[in-house]
């Protein structure tokens, strides 16, 4: 049995992604929780589990985790924004095969049938 790593995106990528800029939203640039919330679409606390590392476990290499502070920026100066932000910082994961690596930690089956030439590591 196997996930698509759609479903592997979703469960996995884009709940770490939220964590950090829902992270770099409270501690950088001094958003409260329901501030941050609102402009993750999320609820406050989703946020506040977020923060205290109780909600999305995947850890995000350093490299995405600088493109998300660069993205965060831009969401402060136009809260519009965070949509287009948050599926670039997707398509990054993607882009880099990063994706590749999560599906190999959490989705060992697909690896026998998938042609996607992950990245090794």
């Amino acid at each position: 049995m196997y996930n698509l790593p759609q479903e592997i995106e979703v469960w996995y990528v884009i709940p770490a992604v939220r964590r950090e800029f829902a992270k770099i939203f409270t501690r950088q640039y001094n958003l409260t929780q329901e501030e941050a919330a609102e402009i993750l679409g999320v609820s406050k606390a989703a946020v506040s589990q977020y923060i205290n590392s109780k909600r999305a476990s995947l850890k995000l290499p350093k490299e995405i985790i600088v493109e998300i502070e660069k993205s965060a920026g831009r969401v402060i100066k136009n809260k519009k924004l965070v949509v287009e932000e948050i599926m670039r910082i997707i398509n990054l994961v993607k882009n880099r095969k990063l994706l590749c690596n999560v599906c190999k930690k959490y989705n060992k089956g697909i690896i026998k049938i998938c042609a996607m030439d992950p990245v090794r590591g």
